[in-house]
């Protein structure tokens, strides 16, 4: 009888507090022509991050919706990467990238901006925790690329500390003037 007790349980998947925030970006309905007509699946997009650096993109595809998504979950949860930020508030610089026809701008952004992003951007974004940014997408509307455009740019980002070492520069000339002041 007591197993009748975790079905209302969330997203985790029997991973005890693991402290990652699952969250669906999309869900679309795809379908294959085979002889006897058309086999309909469907495909997750899913954003995996613990609040505090870390984020993991996945995709999954199944014939049933909650099948996809716990694909789309594990392979999240395999894809993480950390991601160097400011002040665990913003990210170090500003980035354009290109994945497939969408663009993604994302800008440092002072604090008490707020997240200012759309869609699938800005589900990446709060997934990593990240408190203060500007966002833009260009291009193509497509979600998925948006999202993986939007990943592929938080994996260019540098550490500051190390940039600043390998220019042989103090911390302070990489940084906005309204960083300085807040503990890098």
């Amino acid at each position: 009888m007591a197993r009748n007790d975790d079905r209302g349980r969330d997203r985790s998947r029997g991973r005890e507090d693991d402290g990652l925030t699952e969250r669906v970006v999309h869900i679309s309905r795809v379908s294959k022509v085979v002889k006897g007509g058309r086999r309909f699946g469907f495909r997750a997009l899913m954003v995996v991050g613990d609040g505090k650096g870390r984020v993991g993109v996945g995709v999954g595809k199944a014939r049933e919706v909650p099948q996809a998504i716990r694909k789309a979950g594990e392979h999240a949860r395999r894809s993480m990467i950390t991601v160097p930020m400011v002040s665990e508030r913003t990210i170090p610089h500003e980035v354009l990238v290109k994945f497939g026809a969408a663009q993604v701008l994302m800008k440092p952004a002072s604090p008490g901006t707020g997240v200012i992003a759309g869609g699938g951007v800005r589900a990446v974004l709060e997934a990593l925790g990240c408190k203060d940014v500007l966002a833009k997408s260009l291009g193509s509307d497509n979600v998925f690329n948006v999202v993986f455009a939007t990943f592929e740019g938080l994996k260019q980002l540098k550490d500051v500390e190390v940039e600043a070492e390998r220019r042989g520069l103090p911390v302070s000339d990489l940084l906005a003037p309204w960083k300085v002041s807040a503990d890098v």
